[in-house]
């Protein structure tokens, strides 16, 4: 890139033209002339405005905000690269973060003069939390994005900016995140620390004032005023953090009172795990031996009140007994005379079955030498002709019986 000979080349037509001032006005910021104004006028152009296109559609720089916010991380990403080719990844992203950040861009935009070409309503005058500078610097290296190309974003950056501007070697070594200080020393040491906004104001254009504090240990050890809750927690933070790096009294009181807290936890955990240890093996030991023969007494006074069975056993035995006597009830059919006395008669003639039955096993007996095996034999007789004579009342007679009797006479 030549950019001496094209700033003569774009000069000479310069003077061909009747609106030579804006041209003029920009070549001042940005050390070359621009070639399409009209991108550079809807990057100056706030969305407070109501400006419209030949379309009616409104007008505004937030999609070149969008646009030079990429290109604006990528351009400040590839010199900080190139400068600091020993440092790694972290060091890096936080010098670019503090770099492309919203309150650095809005200083560099003053001290640049685009606040001036910025067009806006008034109400956004009065807004101190307002960071319409910063975003029309970010719209505005979109616009050199696509009026020129990337090359031209890199020299306006470089040259204009981070050259005349910003020292890059002391913002390197700059703390900033105050807040994120604070919270790695409370947490290395295990302090307990809070950040909390304790009033909230507002002023003359409806701008509100945060007033916060930062509480280690319960104690307040930094205050802090923004128009903004972060801005307020980053003032009380810096506060904190240099009393702590150099009041050493202060963080001793810090450190006792720490202890305290840390102790009284360890006496409370003491306190709740003793009652609970005696109690967890006694509970189910006291409960259940109470209520295991409770149950036990209960249910025997109920069996004792339910009738026991062997009386039932007794009933079925009486019924047994008492079959032969119920078996006369076929009597209850007197309709002829004949029936009944085939019945009676039948009776000799089942004895007299049993009795044939009874020869046989005489016969096999063998002829005993003793009178003991005689009497033997004559007892076994005996209860091989009472065991028919029980059974004879379970066999009840029926009618088809009765003509087979009749033959037996």
């Amino acid at each position: 890139m030549n950019l001496n000979l094209e700033n003569t080349i774009d000069y000479v037509r310069l003077l061909l033209r009747k609106d030579k001032e804006p041209y003029l006005r920009l070549y001042n910021i940005m050390g070359f002339y621009p070639h399409d104004l009209s991108l550079y006028r809807v990057a100056l152009m706030h969305r407070s405005t109501t400006s419209t296109n030949r379309k009616m559609k409104h007008v505004n720089n937030e999609r070149l905000e969008f646009l030079g916010d990429a290109i604006l991380g990528a351009v400040v990403a590839d010199i900080v690269y190139d400068r600091y080719r020993r440092e790694q990844e972290g060091f890096l992203t936080t010098l670019r973060s503090k770099i492309v950040k919203r309150e650095t861009l809005n200083e560099l935009a003053v001290k640049i003069g685009l606040d001036k070409l910025v067009i806006h309503s008034e109400r956004m005058v009065a807004a101190h939390n307002n960071y319409m500078n910063g975003n029309a610097l970010e719209a505005f290296v979109g616009a050199i994005y696509l009026d020129r190309g990337y090359e031209y974003c890199m020299y306006f950056m470089k040259e204009r900016i981070l050259h005349n501007f910003i020292d890059i070697d002391r913002m390197s070594t700059k703390e900033e995140n105050y807040k994120s200080k604070i919270i790695e020393w409370c947490q290395h040491d295990q302090f307990k620390f809070d950040f909390v906004v304790t009033d909230e104001k507002m002023e003359s254009g409806n701008a509100p004032k945060f007033f916060a504090e930062v509480r280690i240990e319960d104690v307040v050890c930094g205050k802090g005023v923004g128009y903004s809750k972060k801005e307020s927690h980053q003032k009380a933070a810096q506060q904190a953090y240099r009393k702590v790096q150099s009041d050493v009294k202060f963080v001793n009181g810090l450190v006792d009172k720490r202890n305290q807290r840390i102790n009284g936890k360890i006496e409370n955990r003491q306190q709740e795990s003793q009652p609970t240890q005696p109690q967890q093996p006694t509970q189910p030991q006291q409960q259940s031996p109470q209520q295991q023969p409770s149950q036990i007494l209960s249910q025997q006074e109920v069996k004792q009140e339910v009738p026991p069975k062997p009386k039932r056993k007794a009933k079925e035995s009486s019924v047994v007994n008492e079959g032969p006597v119920k078996q006369a009830k076929p009597t209850k059919e007197p309709k002829s005379t004949k029936n009944s006395e085939p019945s009676k008669e039948a009776k000799p003639s089942k004895e007299a079955k049993s009795s044939k039955e009874v020869k046989p096993a005489k016969e096999v007996k063998k002829p005993a030498k003793t009178s003991k095996t005689s009497q033997t034999t004559t007892d076994e007789t005996a209860t091989v002709t009472d065991e028919p004579v029980k059974k004879k009342p379970r066999r009840r007679p029926s009618a088809s019986k009765k003509p087979k009797t009749t033959s037996e006479e």
